[in-house]
């Protein structure tokens, strides 16, 4: 999502914002929308990053906006699937060929707030939430992951040990180790560890690469309004019943962690 919207977006300057007619639940917004835009029209958008599962578009103000779409919400430069979820429009000018920027959020679980430097450190600094999957390395992974004994599967998804993981991925990554979503998290070896590390970075990298997974709901779009690609890439995740892709023996199974639903293989992640 970050890397979708990037390019067209870092470097312009905000013409215009604006809240959307929405019929449905309203989204939480804070500050209000006279607040937001007497300190962010007329800025320059510097950056444009992820923070654990939030997009941040920094100004040059120093203020930043922190948009966290949750299970509905996209960020988007093109044409929406529907217009009646549609929620703020951020004006841009700089030029380019793409003037607007859309947050849509089917179910109206998202979240857009505009931090100052010190709220942003306050909400979501380390103090608040984990290293970012993609900043870890092992030695990272051995001091956050010998803080708790809960599963493995339930640890990756604690964005306080860290950040960025989603559950479909938390699958995957601990099918291409061959471990089992129940070990404690304790209790991986050094190289069990190492594993891990790789094997993140490998399959978020991927999953990057292909703009996500959109799923049998359709909702999950990439900024062009167009379905992502790593849903072909799934070894484990959904496919309960279906026969291992590694092992051509056992059948996947689902099982419920910490009331999210885990895929993976008996024989091969024991």
């Amino acid at each position: 999502m970050v890397r979708g919207i990037r390019q067209a977006v870092a470097g312009t300057r905000l013409a215009a914002v604006d809240l959307c007619p929405c019929p449905r639940k309203p989204i939480t917004l804070t500050p209000g929308i006279e607040e937001l835009r007497e300190r962010t029209v007329g800025q320059t958008i510097t950056a444009v990053e992820r923070r654990a599962k939030r997009v941040v578009l920094r100004l040059e103000s120093e203020d930043c906006y922190v948009i966290e779409p949750r299970m509905t919400g996209l960020m988007l430069l093109a044409a929406p699937p529907t217009t009646d979820h549609l929620r703020i429009h951020w004006q841009l000018r700089d030029g380019r060929k793409r003037r607007s920027l859309w947050f849509w959020d089917r179910r109206g679980l998202g979240t857009v707030r505009l931090y100052s430097p010190t709220e942003y450190e306050a909400a979501l600094g380390l103090q608040k939430l984990g290293p970012d999957a993609l900043d870890m390395t092992p030695a990272l992974w051995k001091t956050a992951l010998q803080r708790t004994a809960r599963p493995i599967k339930v640890a990756l998804l604690d964005q306080k040990l860290v950040a960025g993981i989603g559950n479909l991925y938390a699958s995957e990554i601990l099918h291409a180790i061959r471990l089992s979503p129940e070990t404690p998290a304790n209790t991986l070896t050094a190289g069990q560890i190492r594993k891990l590390h790789r094997s993140c970075l490998e399959i978020l990298e991927l999953a990057i690469q292909y703009e996500g997974s959109t799923l049998g709901d359709g909702t999950y779009r990439n900024a062009l309004n167009k379905d992502g690609s790593y849903q072909n890439e799934h070894r484990v995740y959904g496919k309960a019943g279906e026969t291992c892709p590694r092992c051509q023996k056992q059948s996947i199974e689902r099982i419920v962690q910490a009331q999210r639903s885990t895929f993976y293989c008996p024989r091969c992640q024991k």
